[in-house]
C-alpha cells in the first residue's frame, strides 16, 4: 500500500480509469459481437442496420483511449470487409 499521498490518489484515479475503460470495452465489444452474429447469420438487413452503430461507438472507444487505435481501425476494416463479403 502506498505511503505518499499523492500516490494513494493514482492509485484511486487508476482503479476509476481502469473501470471505466473496462466498462466502454465491454459495450464495444458487445456491439462488435452482435454485428458478427448478425453477419454469420447472414441477415444483411440486421448486420446493416448495426453497422453505423457499431462503427461509432468503435470509433468513441478509441477515441477514449480505451483501445489503441490501430486496433479500432483494424476490427472497423475487418467488419466492413465481412459485411460487404455478405452482400455480395
Amino acid at each position: 500500500m502506498a505511503n505518499i499521498k499523492s500516490a494513494e490518489k493514482r492509485i484511486r484515479l487508476s482503479a476509476l480509469r481502469r473501470d471505466r475503460n473496462r466498462s466502454q470495452r465491454s459495450r464495444m465489444r458487445s456491439a462488435v459481437k452482435r454485428l458478427r452474429r448478425a453477419i454469420a447469420e447472414e441477415d444483411a438487413k440486421q448486420a446493416t442496420e448495426l453497422l453505423q452503430p457499431t462503427l461509432s461507438l468503435v470509433d468513441h472507444t478509441a477515441q477514449k483511449k480505451a483501445v489503441p487505435a490501430k486496433a479500432a481501425a483494424r476490427t472497423k476494416s475487418r467488419l466492413v470487409k465481412a459485411l460487404r463479403k455478405l452482400s455480395t
